[in-house]
């Protein structure tokens, strides 16, 4: 249920991506000024995470999983509904207000109820809905470009399948296990707990790599459809079909994440990581034809799950007391990353072009997976120590 959870979810992060285009023909605007509708987004699902997340420990995960599901098909229903893009933008804000609680409170969960020796593993399963959702997303939204539906038919359907699955939620919700709730003393309690997890050393290097992935990650490629529209002359519909592969590659992560763990362990996988992505952008940068976006994306997904699936694994670690908490403030550094991220390749794309768009992102992902991957190895040094 979580995973299905998880797969609108995504699919409402990225379905704006193909979007961007459409988005600046019918308002008569940039795609850097369309890409409002992902900044806007991004900020709210991050800023609302501070308050999922406490409130998840006091109430139960799953149950704020299917209160955040229903709340997002009111606020997908709405902007389909939009009469201007003025208007669009601050429904994306209430629609990414509610959407933070799917994807964080459900990894909190697994968190709760999975081992850590095989968490990994399992959260890689939640990650495939995760991932689908993406693809379909990165899909949908260069299919609705191109066809006469749009945007509107785009956002009708997402919400169309969060009443869908909130509704198989909650007629399951009653036999869901959870943990015993944490309690708190109002307000100050739940800042206390966000403030317990910014304490704690090891998860500010954590929050810090998260952080950084939104910038150079998650925000550059927004751009990455309107970036093959602009330069190869290509359809948003295949343009968005050939970036939906970075969401296939981390499937194939995902089907052999056990064997990954136990052959390379942590370091190796977040280090190979970056180094992954980063060739990935420049790949993207210097490819002569428009086709070899195709398996630049499929091999760069791999990668990217390598380094994200690792950094996820040790954020439901940060502070096991009070899991959905430290997921909060996890999930909100990168989705705060990714609203700097996309304001930064926005006015990137717009005025200094692909160049500063892609070659600065290939060299701070590989400098953020050798960084992960050394606080790693002090970590486990002091561990053994």
């Amino acid at each position: 249920m979580l995973s299905l959870a998880a797969f609108f979810s995504g699919a409402a992060l990225r379905i704006c991506d193909g979007l961007l285009p459409r988005l600046a023909a019918d308002f008569d605007i940039t795609p850097g000024t369309a890409g409002r509708v992902v900044l806007t987004f991004s900020i709210a699902y991050g800023v609302a995470q501070l308050g999922f997340g406490p409130l998840g420990d006091r109430y139960g995960k799953a149950r704020l999983v299917c209160a955040a599901l229903f709340a997002s098909a009111v606020g997908a229903a709405a902007c389909a509904l939009a009469t201007g893009f003025d208007a669009l933008v601050a429904l994306r804000i209430a629609w990414g207000l509610s959407a933070a609680g799917v994807i964080p409170l459900g990894m909190a969960w697994v968190g709760d109820a999975v081992p850590y020796e095989q968490r990994q593993a399992t959260l890689a399963r939640l990650l495939m809905g995760t991932l689908s959702g993406m693809m379909a997303g990165q899909l949908a939204g260069g299919l609705f470009a191109d066809s006469g539906y749009g945007w509107r038919g785009a956002f009708g359907t997402l919400a169309v399948g969060y009443v869908a699955i909130g509704a198989l939620l909650l007629v399951r919700l009653r036999r869901i296990p959870s943990a015993p709730p944490v309690r708190t003393a109002g307000v100050f309690g739940f800042a206390r707990q966000l403030a317990a997890v910014v304490a704690a050393p090891w998860a500010r290097v954590v929050l810090a790599a998260a952080l950084a992935e939104g910038i150079f990650l998650l925000g550059p490629m927004a751009f990455l459809p309107a970036y093959l529209h602009q330069r190869f002359g290509l359809a948003l519909s295949s343009a968005s079909a050939m970036i939906a592969l970075y969401a296939v590659g981390g499937l194939l992560y995902a089907m052999a994440a056990r064997p990954i763990v136990r052959r390379l362990g942590e370091q190796r996988m977040v280090w190979t990581g970056g180094i992954g992505m980063g060739a990935g952008f420049v790949a993207f940068h210097w490819m002569p034809a428009g086709w070899i976006a195709a398996p630049v994306a499929l091999a760069m997904g791999f990668a990217t799950y390598l380094f994200h699936n690792t950094l996820q694994t040790n954020a439901t670690q940060m502070v096991p007391a009070a899991r959905g908490s430290a997921m909060a403030v996890f999930a909100s550094c990168l989705f705060t990353g990714q609203a700097i991220g996309v304001t930064l390749a926005g006015f990137a794309f717009d005025h200094a072009g692909p160049a500063a768009l892609l070659l600065v992102p290939a060299v701070a992902m590989p400098l953020a997976g050798a960084g992960f991957a050394l606080a790693l190895r002090r970590r486990a040094a002091r561990g053994a120590g």
